[in-house]
């Protein structure tokens, strides 16, 4: 049986926004640990969402619609290998959901990182977008599974 989870280090609230899950979108958005760099990016991309209205609210409304609320997990059952769909917990929601925008922006090549991870947030937030087909494709797996969720553990 697995011990329980020990309370993980939390980034502090980023002192712009004084938002846990900006800064937490700066840490994703961060290479080599580059910081500044990051903070620099992730600022730019708020202040594009400014246009759209608060750029939290619009940035937590994007998490919303691109984080699963399922997935499936294999399971090893009698020599068989099972996908069991299990709910995602809030903490690997919002990491899930964060990877997958910052991936999705990362992934279009010749725009700035600023400009496509805009572009992406307020795609994510229209409910559309490739962080969002992605959460569509787990909920769908999962959902093609749910014969084998008694397997859950």
């Amino acid at each position: 049986m697995r011990r329980p989870v020990k309370n993980r280090m939390q980034p502090g609230p980023d002192p712009v926004y004084g938002s846990v899950k900006v800064s937490k979108l700066i840490n994703y958005v961060m290479e080599s640990g580059k910081k500044d760099t990051a903070k620099k990016i992730v600022y730019s991309v708020m202040e594009e969402l400014k246009k759209e209205g608060d750029p939290v609210l619009v940035l937590e409304e994007a998490l919303e619609n691109a984080s699963p609320s399922v997935e499936v997990r294999s399971r090893r059952v009698g020599g068989a290998n099972y996908q069991v769909p299990r709910e995602v917990r809030p903490e690997r929601r919002l990491a899930l959901g964060l990877r997958w925008i910052v991936n999705e922006a990362e992934a279009k090549k010749g725009i700035p990182m600023a400009k496509s991870l805009a572009v992406e947030i307020l795609a994510a937030k229209k409910g559309e977008g490739a962080a969002v087909s992605k959460k569509d494709a787990t909920h769908r797996m999962a959902d093609a599974n749910k014969a084998f969720a008694h397997f859950a553990w």
